[in-house]
């Protein structure tokens, strides 16, 4: 018997099988931050008779936005980690692996919240080693100058991560239901653990991709990286027990202390590229100026799109009666709703906006997410003055997602391209990391707003977050003629 020709490789649904390992280890990984995100804010504000941590909702609603923003802020030394350390693959398996440990940490059953504390800062840290690396694996899969299968792969992880973000609050919040808190977040660390066992069993398809960091740390780079980390982490410890010893120390102060941290990154970024003496040309600066009202703007749609896991999770909780055609849900069931209405939605806007082409641009396209945003908190404050009479229909906030999703889809994907188009030379590899510190100080800022809880009523609580969210749409789409000039745009588009 003579031999042919070699066997054809197996593909997943036409692309490298590659895909299937990293679609499957981020669907897990997904599934057990957002099962943990549906019962986390409940669970911090549960009376310890039934398990919980006894916070107020106001500071539970301030932990969870800190724990959002870091969330989207480690990601940037999480790839440079990747990038000069580890390499991808094995960034990911290390992330994945400290995730699911921060799951397990959390899913003891003791009454100390050290363990949830332990829990959520290893979660954080592993998740800054894995969410920004799998996805860089995913593009390394393809050829340089494949561009439309490329394009195709991402939409299929982009349905991988929204299917296990559908799933989890579901699963998630029915074995967490009557205070049984810790089966919940055991069963967000068996996701990551099959997560986990997907991605080692199907590393033979990845084909070396992320073997290697793309630029090796030096052996005196090597040093003087570990000195840097350990005199870090020796002074924010030395900076905590001090504060702790001091009597001084509460969550809320952390909390916004943190929040003010996070705001000065892109405050010091910003004016690190703007005035300090890198080359930049005059173009590099007018589109770094049209960016950063982009960025400003990305930060308060996040500030409020973000208040999903709390605001309205309490709402669902206390306001909401919970039938669901016919089915009694659990308050995180509700979470389920945004991502069901992403799948469902992103064929249809990625149609629009290859028909309307360059007629519409990044600004209007922004300012249209923050109309969204502010109608869906509009529409929160009539349902919260109903609320007042007795429990609303889940449709309320059924309603809500949807028209949070439609300023989602016109935002966020959107926020990368344009992110790339901007960026200067220069800082190109770094400006993708920049957009997602948008929805870290989105995040951190919106978990500092239920202050306001304090000092006026709930629907004027969702009507000023509205307001807030209307006036920098409507100031955004006023300049965006002023914008598009900055953007360089304005020449291919001299009837504008």
């Amino acid at each position: 018997m003579t031999s042919g020709a070699p066997a054809r490789e197996r593909t997943f649904f036409g692309h490298p099988r590659g895909l299937a390992t990293l679609f499957g280890t981020e669907m897990w990984e997904r599934f057990s931050w957002y099962g943990l995100r549906a019962i986390l804010a409940t669970f911090m504000a549960a009376s310890p008779v039934t398990g919980g941590l006894g916070m107020s909702e106001q500071t539970a609603q301030a932990v969870i936005g800190v724990y959002g923003a870091l969330i989207y802020l480690v990601a940037l030394p999480g790839g440079w980690v990747a990038d000069r350390v580890l390499g991808a693959r094995r960034a990911v398996l290390w992330g994945g692996f400290v995730i699911m440990l921060g799951h397990i940490s959390m899913a003891i059953p003791v009454t100390t919240p050290a363990f949830v504390w332990l829990g959520l800062f290893l979660i954080v840290i592993g998740t800054g080693l894995l969410k920004p690396n799998i996805s860089a694996m995913v593009g390394k899969l393809y050829p340089e100058d494949d561009d439309a299968r490329r394009d195709a792969g991402f939409s299929l992880f982009y349905l991988g991560i929204n299917l296990g973000a559908f799933i989890a609050p579901i699963v998630v919040g029915w074995l967490a239901r009557d205070g049984r808190w810790h089966l919940g977040f055991g069963a967000a660390a068996v996701g990551m653990a099959l997560g986990l066992t997907q991605y080692v069993r199907g590393r033979r398809h990845l084909r070396g991709v992320g073997d290697r960091p793309g630029h090796r740390l030096t052996a005196a780079e090597r040093r003087h990286f570990t000195i840097a980390l350990v005199s870090a982490v020796v002074l924010v410890a030395v900076a905590m027990a001090v504060w702790v010893a001091s009597g001084t120390f509460s969550l809320d102060g952390f909390a916004l202390v943190m929040t003010l941290v996070i705001v000065a990154v892109p405050v010091l970024y910003f004016g690190y590229i703007l005035l300090g003496a890198h080359g930049l040309t005059e173009e590099e600066h007018a589109r770094m100026r049209a960016y950063v009202w982009l960025f400003a703007a990305a930060a308060v749609f996040w500030m409020i799109y973000d208040l999903a896991p709390t605001v309205l999770l309490f709402f669902a909780e206390h306001r909401t009666d919970l039938n669901l055609l016919g089915l009694r849900v659990t308050p995180a069931t509700t979470q389920s709703f945004n991502p069901l209405f992403i799948m469902v939605f992103v064929p249809v806007f990625a149609a629009l906006w290859v028909k309307l082409g360059e007629r519409v641009t990044a600004p209007q396209k922004f300012a249209f997410a923050l109309f969204m945003v502010g109608l869906s908190f509009v529409v929160m404050a009539l349902a919260a003055r109903l609320a007042a009479s007795g429990r609303v229909s889940v449709w309320w906030l059924v309603l809500v997602y949807l028209v949070q999703v439609f300023g989602e889809l016109a935002l966020s994907p959107v926020g990368l391209s344009v992110t790339t188009k901007l960026a200067p030379e220069a800082f190109k590899g770094q400006m993708l990391g920049v957009w997602f510190i948008a929805v870290s100080v989105g995040d951190a800022v919106g978990g500092q707003t239920g202050r306001l809880r304090e000092h006026m009523s709930e629907p004027a609580y969702f009507l000023t977050l509205a307001a807030i969210a209307l006036a920098a749409g409507a100031a955004l789409l006023a300049s965006a003629g002023r914008l598009r000039v900055l953007m360089r745009e304005h020449a291919a588009h001299p009837g504008g």
